[in-house]
């Protein structure tokens, strides 16, 4: 399939997004996620099967899309003073998350889609996945903590979470994770002055994004 290009934000492409969205939850909810058909979430939307074909291609992808946007974070992850303690908070509800029945399904959605803009979806989610996790090195980095990279974060702490939700044989447990997250910790580094002012200028301009 061709990448399609990202549509711009705001505007009636945004309402059209929105609405189709809605309409694919509240459907999933209401007849389960088997019964989705394009036409179906059209008449629900409020739009025509055509416009969601164009859009997204097919179902697979709409379904990946409102996975995507649901693996957008809320908000930051708790502070907890330290970035062990963040770290920690992070990955079990992280965890929590991604074990649950919701979690798993949007993993699976996930997974299933191919392209969203210029980015596979799953790249998506990973760099949504990394810019929670940067901002807790960035915080730890200001308050001059010896700290982890994003990279050793993603593959030792998410990848094994991830894995384990989708293919077992084991789920992850509380215990696990946070003995991932300690392990990532016993090989933190001391900050550099050349780290502690890019986290200055990272904490004044916001957290940098990995999504363009």
């Amino acid at each position: 399939m061709n990448p399609r290009p990202a549509p711009r934000p705001g505007g009636r492409s945004a309402r059209v997004q929105a609405a189709v969205h809605r309409a694919t939850r509240e459907l999933a909810e209401q007849i389960g996620r088997a019964q989705l058909t394009v036409p179906l979430i059209a008449a629900q939307a409020g739009v025509t099967p055509s416009t969601i074909y164009r859009r997204w291609g097919d179902l697979a992808e709409l379904l990946a899309d409102v996975a995507l946007d649901r693996f957008r974070a809320d908000a930051e992850p708790a502070d907890t003073g330290s970035v062990e303690g963040d770290l920690q908070a992070w990955a079990e509800q992280f965890f929590e998350e991604m074990g649950s029945e919701v979690g798993q399904t949007m993993l699976r959605d996930v997974l299933a889609g191919r392209v969203q803009g210029s980015m596979a979806v799953p790249s998506q989610c990973a760099a949504y996945t990394a810019s929670q996790i940067e901002i807790i090195i960035t915080r730890g980095l200001q308050r001059g903590e010896a700290v982890p990279t994003v990279d050793a974060i993603m593959d030792g702490v998410v990848a094994p979470i991830i894995y384990r939700t989708l293919f077992g044989p084991a789920r992850a447990s509380h215990a696990l994770v946070r003995g991932l997250v300690r392990g990532c910790m016993q090989g933190a580094g001391r900050p550099s002055d050349a780290a502690l002012a890019l986290a200055g200028a990272a904490g004044a301009a916001g957290p940098a994004s990995f999504i363009e």
